[in-house]
């Protein structure tokens, strides 16, 4: 899956953008105060956009 397609799913889904970091970046659902990392990769993988899914208790892509 693309890092964008993700952040577009993530930020659809009521979650925001928390900071940067090194080599990062890190989300958060205001509603449920969870937060989760997604990589700087232009590909994620999709196991690993689920669980970021699940940490930020959103529905999966």
């Amino acid at each position: 899956m693309k890092r964008l397609d993700l952040i577009r799913h993530l930020e659809a889904n009521g979650c925001d953008f928390l900071r940067e970091g090194a080599s990062h970046t890190i989300y958060i659902n205001r509603i449920v105060q969870k937060s989760s990392v997604i990589p700087r990769h232009r590909e994620i993988n999709d196991f690993l956009a689920r669980k970021i899914c699940r940490d930020l208790q959103v529905p999966d892509p």
